[in-house]
């Protein structure tokens, strides 16, 4: 019997709402120069920072549910390569939603006057939050490093969309000596990465290949 595949255009749609949603909370994101300008943006501008940590907490889910769009496009090369960037982008998503809980977290002590500026510069050196923070960005930008390879040797999507996706894991080197509204825009190349590989998965060829592989199942 043939295995359905109505759950792929759903998977593919959730996969560019995830990183659209991810593009939307980066460039919403305020940028402060230190804890006291940290501070001041989360009491005055409480409402884009709880709208930044839900878009961020979407984006989490999304992706997630997303991620199995990617494996319809591997057969056997680089399929171990696409698994293991999979796992890696996985922990990243989950890290974005832990982040997205950790703002809601901050702006609470923020307002009720449980956090002075002090207390903030001792959360920030802990070991712990840093060590978070660093495990986090390294998984988002190397799984999307590793799904880019993957694809470059599984010829599944054009040259573009792997390339796309590893110069954006690659801008992590040189983003802070951009301009601001220049480093931000880079992750507008993970949107067209991520665009490329739904609409290869959802391509009527993919689809045909994908569902011939499962017959007799």
């Amino acid at each position: 019997m043939l295995v359905r595949m109505d759950w792929l255009p759903i998977s593919a749609a959730l996969l560019v709402t995830g990183a659209l949603a991810l593009c939307l909370g980066s460039f919403l994101l305020p940028s402060s120069d230190g804890t006291a300008e940290t501070l001041r943006i989360v009491q005055h501008q409480g409402g884009q920072w709880l709208t930044v940590a839900a878009i961020l907490f979407l984006a989490s889910v999304c992706l997630t549910l997303g991620l199995p769009t990617i494996f319809t496009l591997f057969d056997r090369r680089g399929w171990a390569l696409a698994l293991v960037s999979a796992i890696v982008l996985e922990i990243g998503f989950i890290g974005t939603a832990g982040f997205s809980m950790l703002m809601v977290f901050f702006r609470s002590l923020v307002i009720t006057d449980a956090l002075s500026h002090q207390g903030l510069e001792d959360a920030t050196s802990e070991a712990g939050l840093t060590v978070f923070l660093i495990g986090w960005i390294a998984a988002l930008y190397l799984g999307e490093l590793l799904l880019g390879v993957a694809l470059l040797r599984a010829r599944a999507t054009p040259r573009w969309v792997p390339l796309a996706l590893i110069a954006h894991a690659v801008s992590v080197l040189f983003a802070p000596l951009l301009p601001e509204p220049a480093s931000k825009a880079l992750i507008l190349l993970l949107v067209a990465g991520f665009c490329g590989i739904a609409i290869q998965a959802t391509s009527p060829g993919t689809l045909r290949r994908s569902g011939g592989a499962r017959s007799g199942l």
